[in-house]
């Protein structure tokens, strides 16, 4: 199957993106999506339950602080419904958030204020690193 692009779907890696301010929300899809990755964005851990339940997807990158549901609530779950997915929270609170926090064991906290290009190579060493170690 192949994207309005011509790109390939079947490969291209899908990121499911849970942020809860729409001008992070657009700027970070949009970032990944010109970097070859594949967004579903929601704007709360609510929204994003259904799709974990309903499709597959490589990554959730999540925000911690959200209304209704939280990074971490959300984390927790989806490692429940979709093991194997790997995670990534950004956070301005990143210490204080996680804390004394049940997290996967191998997820990843980007710190805000960043750098798009930094959000999207930590994104692609997190599948490099998969690809490597046969994850």
């Amino acid at each position: 199957m192949r994207d309005d692009d011509g790109r390939d779907t079947e490969l291209m890696t899908r990121i499911l993106l849970a942020e809860d301010d729409p001008s992070m929300r657009e700027y970070l899809a949009r970032a990944l999506e010109r970097s070859g990755y594949s967004v579903v964005s929601v704007d709360r851990g609510t929204a994003a339950l259904p799709l974990l339940e309903n499709e597959v997807f490589d990554l959730l990158l999540t925000d911690i602080v959200m209304p209704e549901m939280d990074g971490i609530e959300l984390a927790q779950r989806a490692a429940v419904l979709n093991p194997g997915m790997r995670v990534m929270f950004i956070t301005g609170f990143a210490a204080v958030a996680l804390k004394g926090q049940q997290t996967p064991p191998n997820a990843r906290v980007l710190s805000k204020p960043f750098h798009l290009r930094d959000l999207v190579m930590e994104v692609d060493r997190m599948f490099e690193m998969g690809s490597a170690t046969g994850l």
